[in-house]
């Protein structure tokens, strides 16, 4: 289990994102604040364009803020060197996407050890760590399966076992349920919030569906790159 080096795991102050669109600037968010404690299921809410993926980038060093303070687990994304992101990706982080992006030629078990392998983890640590999770994901009949032979639903669980595989202190999931039915996607969204209650993991959802409503610790909804409500 990963030390929490401060109370706020995630500490977002005037975080702005503007992208250049030829001579026209787009916010992609403006002036956010943002507080979230260690242990909390947040839910991010807001129609498309609203501004949730490009948080979810910046929560996850997958993209640079253009001015603001972002703090997450205690490393400052702002200031912080390439060398120091990639590990931040790596290490700190899990991230599950709507469109799963598995490697389409690996199979299950190895789709689920890549991460901790390219990170330079213990090879057989790791397998042992894709066999725990991937059993506790239901998916112990399908290591040897490839993406392409998977429903929806196993491959999101495969990308959730994927994102925990370096057992990171924040999970964050981009309209995880987007490519699902409702009953996968209501077995996704109970997943998550199992690894936030029982694994006591920090779990931030950007979604459309009300699917996590009920299980959220903390609701945000997003308007034109700014928060509106936080409605817990």
């Amino acid at each position: 289990m990963h030390s929490i080096p401060t109370e706020k795991l995630i500490d977002a102050k005037h975080l702005t994102r503007i992208y250049a669109l030829g001579d026209t600037e787009v916010i992609g968010i403006s002036a956010v604040h943002l507080q979230i404690k260690a242990g909390e299921l947040v839910v991010l809410k807001g129609n498309s364009g609203s501004g949730k993926s490009t948080l979810l980038s910046l929560l996850a060093a997958l993209d640079r803020p253009t001015r603001g303070e972002l703090t997450v687990a205690g490393k400052d994304l702002v200031s912080a060197s390439p060398a120091e992101l990639t590990h931040f990706r790596r290490e700190v982080v899990g991230m599950v996407f709507q469109s799963f992006n598995l490697m389409p030629m690996l199979n299950v078990f190895e789709n689920a050890c890549l991460p901790g392998l390219l990170a330079g983890k213990n090879p057989a640590r790791i397998k042992t760590r894709a066999n725990d999770l991937l059993s506790w994901l239901g998916l112990s009949q399908r290591f040897n399966h490839l993406p392409a032979q998977l429903s929806g639903g196993e491959m999101q669980r495969t990308a959730i076992a994927r994102a925990l595989i370096n057992d990171p202190q924040v999970i964050l999931a981009d309209e995880p349920t987007g490519n699902l039915d409702s009953h996968n996607g209501k077995i996704v969204m109970e997943l998550l919030a199992e690894l936030n209650r029982e694994f006591k993991r920090t779990v931030v959802i950007a979604t459309h569906s009300n699917l996590a409503d009920s299980l959220a610790t903390m609701r945000f909804e997003l308007q034109d790159g700014a928060i509106v409500d936080n409605a817990l």
